[in-house]
């Protein structure tokens, strides 16, 4: 069983990252800015952003945070919005989710320019994906797919299961896994899925994207597949200074042994999605 380490990977393709900006700038060029909009005090968008401004500093990127509180109202953010979205300055902006329930997160992801949409969440750059165009690719399936290449797994005709239909992670991922170069033949399971285990079981790749705790047993991973697990939901835990600790969607201690590969919770996924975040910045800042 190999671990997939989402930490190093993600450092390295960091240095690749600083060696483009440091040429950038040799060149006269401005750092790429990164803005991000935080409405609110949620513990994980909180650990995100603060992961997010430190990576742009690693990188050599220009970050700025622009805060609201939880009682900030729809149109405040559609302004902040319309204000990045016409600020030179700013190359990419992501709006970070969940939001209050008061605000409409789709309407929010909508009035993002999809130039500027880092996220990949607009609908433009999800139609583009579908498409096989160019395009800012979501960040955790982009994240995803770096570390399955990166490891060297083999994708070609091989299934890939993925547990969860969620836009932001399921759908996009299951276009990826399809495409011309990955290959992979893609069934996207969710709640209403039958079979969900006999299916799971004759997955080469599964991905376990649903934020259920210790959802993918042993039972559900034929032997010899490579498990990639998206989950990060807090648990409680008195042995943590935070009270808490991240949990992945697999139950790692049963289903590792009987894998070819694995990314751990947290340092697998976690790790990738910030720097797909920051591969994208950077796409936007040429592009501009």
């Amino acid at each position: 069983m190999t671990l997939i380490d989402g930490k190093q990977t993600s450092a390295e393709i960091k240095a690749e990252i600083a060696q483009e900006v440091k040429q950038m700038i040799a060149e006269g060029k401005k750092a790429p800015h990164l803005a991000a909009v935080l409405v609110g005090h949620d513990g994980g968008s909180e650990t995100y952003v603060a992961h997010k401004i430190k990576s742009c500093e690693e990188v050599g990127f220009k970050s700025s945070l622009i805060r609201f509180e939880d009682d900030a109202t729809e149109q405040q953010i559609l302004d902040t919005v319309a204000k990045l979205n016409n600020d030179p300055d700013v190359d990419g902006f992501i709006v970070q989710l969940p939001l209050p329930k008061h605000i409409n997160e789709q309407k929010i992801i909508e009035a993002i320019s999809p130039k500027k949409d880092v996220d990949g969440f607009h609908p433009v750059n999800l139609g583009r994906l579908v498409a096989g165009l160019d395009t800012f690719v979501s960040a955790t399936p982009s994240g995803i797919v770096d570390l399955i290449k990166r490891y060297k797994i083999e994708t070609s005709g091989k299934h890939c299961v993925i547990i969860g239909r969620s836009n932001i992670v399921g759908r996009p991922l299951s276009i990826l896994m399809s495409q011309k170069g990955i290959d992979a033949t893609v069934t996207v399971c969710h709640s209403r899925t039958e079979n969900l285990k006999e299916i799971a079981r004759t997955a080469d790749i599964l991905v376990a994207a649903l934020g259920r705790p210790g959802f993918v047993t042993a039972d559900m991973v034929k032997d010899g597949a490579a498990v990639i697990d998206v989950g990060t939901t807090r648990v409680p835990c008195a042995d943590t200074k935070s009270g808490f600790r991240l949990k992945g969607d697999v139950d790692f201690e049963t289903v590792s042994p009987k894998c070819s590969y694995i990314t751990p919770v947290p340092g697998g996924v976690g790790p990738m999605t910030i720097c797909s975040l920051l591969k994208n910045t950077l796409k936007a800042a040429k592009q501009r």
